[in-house]
């Protein structure tokens, strides 16, 4: 598989894991619980009454396959995520996979910036009414009065050095993230899937036990 579909692989893993551990972390799924109402002690014609708590899942049955379930997926995370990890080792890549994916998102997050900012124009714009004073009137009373505002919006930056800026990094990012597309999909990575990646939980840990059809 290449490293995209491991990375998928890995998630499915992980999917699975916490699936299992879900199960097992459930009193209700690992105890039986039994009621015992003791008439008999206090009835004699009466005899005693036991039930017992329905499971609430379908494994409950099956709790120690389900852990042995859960370190097997465990063990294949291991064997894949080693994998992965030599199949990054072998990548030309300055920062490496990973350090490049970091990279390249800041790169693009400060490209936005620059967008944003080369957008910007200088404005002049008049508010009618946007200001408030106080004055005295011939009375001598103090009142309050409006007018209007002028707000002037200049630009204190040079728009073509960042324009410049703009480009120049964004043709980065975008040659970044096509040679990490390529990566994804030219990498092979040195590992089987033991079940396809589409299987349910049910259909995995059939799979395990031996009970798939």
């Amino acid at each position: 598989m290449n490293l995209k579909e491991a990375f998928r692989f890995q998630n499915k893993l992980q999917s699975l894991m916490e699936e299992a551990q879900s199960i097992l972390g459930d009193e209700a799924n690992i105890t039986r619980v039994q009621t015992t109402y003791l008439r008999k002690k206090v009835m004699k014609q009466f005899e005693d009454e036991t039930t017992e708590e329905a499971p609430s899942t379908e494994y409950s049955g099956q709790i120690t396959s389900v852990a042995e379930f859960l370190l097997y997926l465990l063990r294949e995370r291991e064997r894949l995520t080693a994998a992965v990890c030599r199949a990054k080792a072998g990548l030309d890549l300055p920062a490496g996979l990973d350090g490049e994916v970091s990279l390249n998102a800041r790169r693009q997050d400060a490209a936005r910036l620059l967008r944003r900012m080369a957008g910007l124009r200088s404005s002049e714009v008049v508010i009618p009414n946007g200001g408030t004073g106080y004055c005295f009137n011939n009375e001598g009373n103090q009142v309050s009065y409006r007018c209007d505002v002028k707000r002037v919006t200049t630009i204190n930056f040079d728009r073509n050095r960042i324009r410049k800026m703009c480009a120049e990094l964004s043709r980065k990012a975008d040659a970044v993230s096509s040679a990490l597309d390529a990566a994804l999909v030219t990498t092979q990575v040195d590992y089987a899937a033991p079940f396809d990646v589409n299987d349910t939980f049910a259909e995995a840990f059939g799979a395990f036990t031996g009970e798939a059809d």
